[in-house]
């Protein structure tokens, strides 16, 4: 694949890198539709190469967060391990089954969830304090993650947020242990589809996506807790109702 044909994914990776960098979710969702809903990859191959490209972005994006304090580290290893167990079972079931089943309604889930952290920024910021659901929290978001091909920091980030932990620091935390996630999730891949399929676009999405890093870090630090809220709101609610209406549109 030439330059002009891999530029379209620099670009692609570089704006979904940053939106997930900023806010802590949207990468896996903003490719995989790209893949799936425009360019007809199944969705097993396409959470396979969103994931593989993840390794590189959420390392990058993990180490800007580390340098600019966005990382609770009590938070980053109650979030590790439950996190990796959910991500291999999905990328097992998602092997096995067909994941897209279930996406419809976790997506109707997520659009809710959206919704109420807009209604919560604007008009009831709530107090900072320490998340109470962790673990199970995490187990599930891993699990999704894979079996859905992207799903770790809508559901992470959106109920932390929820349960009223500092914006910024669940970002920053979210985006640190997708690094783990990403690398247990491809393993798991390769390990099922192989690797002959990993290329061309792939490149590009490395690219972009880790040339975006840096500056989605350093924004991240820089908004307001009631900003935050309230993008991660609009971001939520306008990539769920995407996803419900090409999924039953």
């Amino acid at each position: 694949m030439d330059i002009a044909g891999i530029l379209p994914f620099i670009l692609i990776g570089f704006a979904a890198q940053m939106v997930d960098g900023a806010l802590g979710m949207a990468f896996g969702v903003i490719t995989n539709t790209l893949m799936v809903g425009l360019m007809g990859v199944p969705p097993g191959l396409a959470s396979q190469r969103v994931h593989l490209v993840e390794c590189f972005t959420t390392a990058t994006s993990g180490i800007s967060h580390l340098i600019h304090g966005n990382i609770d580290k009590r938070l980053f290893f109650r979030l590790l391990i439950p996190g990796v167990i959910g991500g291999m079972a999905g990328a097992y079931l998602l092997a096995s089954i067909d994941g897209a089943l279930v996406k419809p309604f976790v997506l109707i889930y997520l659009a809710g969830i959206g919704v109420w952290l807009l209604i919560r920024g604007l008009l009831y910021p709530p107090p900072l304090r320490e998340a109470k659901h962790v673990a199970p929290l995490g187990l599930l978001g891993g699990f999704l993650d894979a079996a859905g091909g992207g799903g770790w920091g809508p559901v992470v980030t959106s109920n932390l947020l929820i349960q009223g932990a500092e914006p910024r620091k669940v970002v920053g935390t979210v985006n640190s242990v997708e690094f783990f996630l990403t690398v247990s999730i491809s393993a798991s891949f390769i390990f099922h589809f192989g690797v002959a399929h990993i290329a061309g676009p792939t490149l590009g999405l490395i690219i972009g996506g880790i040339a975006a890093a840096p500056v989605g870090a350093m924004a991240a630090r820089r908004f307001s807790p009631k900003l935050m809220l309230v993008m991660v709101g609009v971001a939520l609610t306008m990539t769920s109702g995407y996803g419900i209406w090409t999924a039953w549109g």
